[in-house]
């Protein structure tokens, strides 16, 4: 149900996240995220007919593939409430070396949490992380499209440590769950069901989605 179509409910605040990733190179990747807090029409202005957004704040980070690593960042205030917001945009600069990994959340935090930073770019470098590690897949299929050939066959050891990255990261990926017990034992997984069923919806065999145009 979209809460937005009942009628017995007032908007008063709307946050949204938008994070969206780019392949610059087989070695590069770059991530631009933005958050905005918007207002509805004449909630802080009376009979004001437009919306009202409070925070923009956008960060875009260039980072190393497959380690990835941060090797530029930069912060830009949209919009802001207080004049002083824009000067804590250069502390982010301490980003840069820092490897979006495990422990990752954490050091945002020590870095930049409570008057070290702004919360609303902490919470986007927060959104945008998970993004990062989601590029693993989309980088290796972006290099099989665009050789036009099969995906190259991964050493075991690799595929093993490039899915262990995932682990306890959810309840699926349990440590002690059946999805990893498959994975350590060198069962091969299912498609992701929505890959599947894509696949079927477009009249073609699943077990096919690794073969150029099929």
């Amino acid at each position: 149900m979209n809460l937005a179509d009942d009628p017995t409910l007032t908007p008063i605040h709307r946050r949204t996240y938008d994070v969206q990733a780019f392949k610059r190179s087989d070695t590069e990747i770059v991530l631009q995220g933005s958050v905005q807090d918007v207002k509805p029409p004449g909630l802080y202005i009376e009979g004001d007919p437009d919306s009202l957004t409070i925070h923009h704040m956008i960060v875009t980070l260039t980072v190393t593939f497959p380690a990835l690593v941060i090797t530029s960042a930069g912060v830009e205030f949209a919009e802001h409430p207080h004049l002083t917001c824009p000067n804590v945009v250069a502390h982010y600069g301490e980003l840069v070396g820092l490897p979006i990994a495990r422990g990752f959340t954490h050091k945002v935090r020590e870095l930049f949490g409570g008057p070290r930073g702004c919360t609303h770019t902490t919470a986007l470098l927060q959104a945008m992380a998970p993004v990062a590690v989601q590029c693993n897949w989309s980088m290796q299929l972006a290099k099989l499209r665009e050789s036009g050939g099969n995906m190259p066959a991964v050493d075991p050891e690799r595929r093993l440590a490039m899915a262990m990255r995932n682990v306890n990261t959810c309840h699926v990926w349990a440590e002690d769950g059946d999805h990893v017990a498959a994975i350590t034992s060198g069962e091969t997984t299912p498609l992701p069901i929505n890959v599947t069923r894509r696949m079927i919806e477009l009249g073609r065999k699943p077990e096919s989605w690794m073969s150029p145009n099929r």
